[in-house]
């Protein structure tokens, strides 16, 4: 009798043991966060390091192109085992997720929330055209021009720097070239820039209040004569340049348009070496290009709870304002910007109000409803690119050919129209 006892109780202590080691392997687990945001290492260290450092809980963010970020997901999904727990993504990233039926509804997140007054705008964007909240807002950034102050002398006579035109920003490139013998203009249009967005966002609708519709035409043959005219003052490196901030520290270029945290280092290092203004208008107004980020939360997943502890985290004030500090993405909540910001961020903070809030600005969102054929429309407009500025192809030729292209890729993904193209009935039409 008491060796069986003794058995059972062996057992049941294996038994005990086993579970609550189960338990403890469980509660070691990291929070799997996949995210197409600070894919960059020194971002995505500081996302580590940095942002994520007071949140009680262990966290595997891995930062991934939009492509794989929506095919892993999609994976995980239609295989009925999902082990990512938190997604964050831009506006763009979960259309295709929501048609799957892969993103959880979030409506009792949001409400736990209510006291973070988010944008509103954001909040409705969220919803991604329901009735109920998809995803919840993160963060927030944009693109800018910087120069460095020795190139304000060349200004062309009576050109208000807020206010400047392409043809205007041509003829001060220009002036800067006749005085130092170099090309001190800058874009980034290297392997892993973006200049794609700066031709979706900017300069497209600054003159055809387009991005899909008008991608071709007189207006669009105009716009890249104009800009034909900019890039002859543009610094030579700039098809290697995939961020702004090392030209402009170096000195190899005098006047950029970037990505607010690939302006970084240059305004943190030396702002008083620069200043930051919106960036060019048309004839049409200023386009530009919002970048908003949010939260969404993989239907499946297993450590919902843990996904909803992290979003509460990562929108409070105080994160917030650190994730602006490191990594140069604004808050979504209304709140009240520290007194100590550096003057870097003071200035970038100041020219988003001036680009965002001028009467003649033109919102342009990013992408929306490609999934993975993401790569493939922004090739469409680096292809036109390169055959007209760096090729020197005939406009109407090369604009014929990327049309059809970016009218298949349309056709496919039967993507509808974003702003600024009016809403479509049916895929985005391409003229």
């Amino acid at each position: 009798m008491k060796a069986k006892y003794g058995k059972w109780l062996v057992g049941a202590l294996v038994a005990a043991a086993t579970a609550v080691a189960a338990w403890g392997l469980a509660q070691q687990q990291s929070l799997i966060f996949l995210a197409t945001q600070f894919n960059n290492v020194e971002e995505s260290q500081r996302m580590k390091d940095a942002i994520l450092k007071n949140f009680r809980g262990s966290v595997d963010f891995l930062p991934q192109a939009a492509g794989p970020f929506t095919d892993r997901v999609l994976a995980e999904f239609r295989a009925n085992r999902v082990n990512t727990a938190l997604l964050g993504g831009l506006h763009g990233d979960f259309p295709p997720l929501q048609v799957a039926g892969a993103l959880d509804n979030v409506d009792d997140i949001m409400n736990n929330l209510k006291g973070r007054k988010f944008t509103r705008d954001y909040i409705k964007l969220g919803k991604l055209g329901t009735n109920n909240q998809l995803y919840i807002p993160w963060m927030q950034a944009t693109y800018i021009m910087v120069a460095n102050r020795q190139a304000l002398q060349y200004l062309p006579p009576g050109v208000d720097i807020n206010r400047i035109t392409y043809k205007q920003l041509a003829a001060w490139g220009a002036n800067i070239t006749r005085a130092t013998g170099q090309r001190k203009l800058g874009f980034p249009a290297g392997p892993t820039s973006l200049i794609h967005r700066f031709l979706q966002g900017y300069l497209y609708p600054s003159y055809t209040s387009s991005t899909v519709t008008r991608f071709r035409g007189g207006v669009a043959t105009e716009m890249w004569q104009d800009f034909k005219e900019v890039w002859q003052h543009v610094n030579p490196q700039s098809v290697s340049y995939n961020f702004m901030q090392e030209p402009l520290l170096s000195g190899e270029v005098w006047v950029a348009w970037d990505h607010i945290a690939r302006l970084r280092d240059a305004l943190t290092q030396k702002p008083g070496d620069f200043v930051a203004f919106p960036a060019p208008q048309g004839p049409s107004g200023r386009g530009f290009m919002p970048v908003l980020a949010g939260f969404s939360i993989p239907k499946g997943t297993a450590n919902r709870a843990q996904a909803a502890a992290l979003i509460e985290y990562l929108t409070r004030p105080e994160v917030q304002i650190e994730t602006l500090k490191q990594n140069y993405f604004f808050p979504v909540i209304d709140i009240k910007l520290p007194d100590d910001l550096s003057p870097g961020l003071k200035m970038i903070a100041a020219t988003i109000t001036r680009q965002a809030n001028a009467p003649f600005a033109i919102t342009t969102l990013l992408p929306v409803g490609l999934g993975a054929r993401g790569g493939d429309f922004n090739k469409v407009y680096i292809d036109a690119f390169t055959r007209i500025i760096l090729r020197n192809q005939d406009i109407t030729s090369a604009l014929d050919i990327e049309a059809a292209n970016l009218r298949r890729i349309m056709q496919e993904t039967k993507a509808p129209c974003w702003a600024p193209d009016p809403v479509s009935d049916g895929p985005c039409p391409v003229n």
